[in-house]
């Protein structure tokens, strides 16, 4: 079989429809949460709703947004990253909700807080410093501001900050909430050992460390119910470093992930700079997002590096689907999020499912200055 033919008979897989955490999505398809950077007022506008909008109409099956702060004054450090609180914000993310389920799609906003990687200076809330589970320097080394250990209240505050973002998008129509919980931000600050030194109830094993994850989604059920869609991105690797792992073996991932499942979490999205690798090579081929499923039966969106020649931020070329054939026929996933590709070219899927893979937009550095 040619290569454009079996790119053709791969994506045709992923246009069939799935359930995740109950909701019913058109295709096997998500467009991964990209930061985006073009929010300078914190306030989504047309060009971000036209953005999202282009990828639901070509196939795409569910919007994952871009990551959107929380309110609290520790969670923003970039700049021009959109809010999810405030009527303004608010506002516009429902018209975002509205383009994109007209087009066929289904939306989550991604709920975020940076944690350590904020500085006191970084605005809109300026001489706030960066917080984390234990004071510390921040999670890159030539930081030159330390990180404030969150009290108790901090605690409860940012808890009640997520579970509110949770709530206004149940309220506003959307299919479901993420939580962002991987790549070294504050949640997975609490989960990673070198960043959680904690002695009291939030610090602890692994199973413990999860304890401040555990109290977001349970007050995420608490307030919008058992049946709205929850789901929880988590990874293995932080920025902070590529190699670490939460879990060496598949008891110690149990550990982290099993927890997050008994406080309610629908949905697991298990991040990879390459979603064909295998997590645990010395015990199989199953790949993370397939680990994931074994240990916790729940649906999993898989996500890393999807139709590009190359992982990270770097310039790649469209590639063929051929690593997703083993992944697909195991059954290691649910949904394959897509990232840098869609974000080069939001036709991706159509041309992928036409066999016209090589007719993708590569994705160039420059694309990140635009919403095309």
């Amino acid at each position: 079989m040619q290569t454009g033919s079996a790119d053709a008979a791969l994506a045709e897989a992923l246009f069939q429809p799935a359930n995740l955490g109950g909701l019913s999505v058109p295709t096997r398809i998500a467009m991964a949460p990209m930061s985006r950077y073009k929010c300078p007022d914190g306030v989504p506008h047309q060009a971000v709703t036209d953005y999202y909008r282009r990828r639901a109409e070509n196939g795409v099956g569910l919007i994952i947004t871009e990551a959107t702060y929380i309110d609290h004054p520790t969670a923003p450090s970039y700049e021009h990253v959109p809010n999810f609180f405030g009527q303004a914000a608010l506002a516009g993310w429902d018209r975002v909700r509205e383009a994109v389920q007209s087009a066929g799609a289904r939306i989550f906003p991604q709920l975020w807080h940076t944690g350590s990687f904020r500085q006191s200076w970084m605005g809109p809330v300026q001489g706030t410093p960066g917080v984390g589970p234990s004071e510390n320097t921040n999670a890159f080394t030539n930081h030159p501001e330390p990180t404030k250990a969150m009290t108790d209240n901090d605690i409860a505050e940012i808890v009640s900050a997520y579970a509110q973002a949770a709530a206004d998008a149940q309220r506003l129509g959307f299919d479901g909430v993420e939580i962002h919980g991987a790549h070294g931000y504050l949640i997975d600050e609490f989960f990673w050992e070198r960043t959680n030194r904690r002695v009291d109830r939030y610090g602890g094993n692994r199973r413990e460390r999860t304890r401040f994850a555990i109290e977001i989604i349970q007050e995420i059920r608490r307030r919008c119910g058992s049946d709205f869609p929850v789901s929880f991105r988590f990874s293995q690797w932080k920025q902070q470093d590529y190699k670490v792992r939460l879990g060496e073996t598949p008891a110690e991932l149990a550990d982290v992930l099993e927890p997050l499942v008994d406080a309610g979490v629908s949905i697991l999205h298990a991040s990879t700079r390459r979603f064909w690798q295998p997590e645990f090579p010395e015990l199989s081929d199953l790949t993370l997002s397939g680990w994931a499923k074994k240990l916790t039966g729940l649906p999993v969106i898989m996500v890393g590096g999807a139709g590009l020649d190359r992982p990270g931020l770097k310039d790649a070329m469209p590639a063929s689907l051929e690593v997703l054939q083993k992944p697909l026929a195991r059954n290691d996933f649910d949904v394959l999020a897509v990232g840098r590709a869609l974000l080069a070219d939001p036709e991706w899927a159509l041309k992928a499912r036409a066999g016209r893979m090589g007719e993708c937009r590569p994705y160039t550095k420059d694309l990140l200055n635009s919403l095309d």
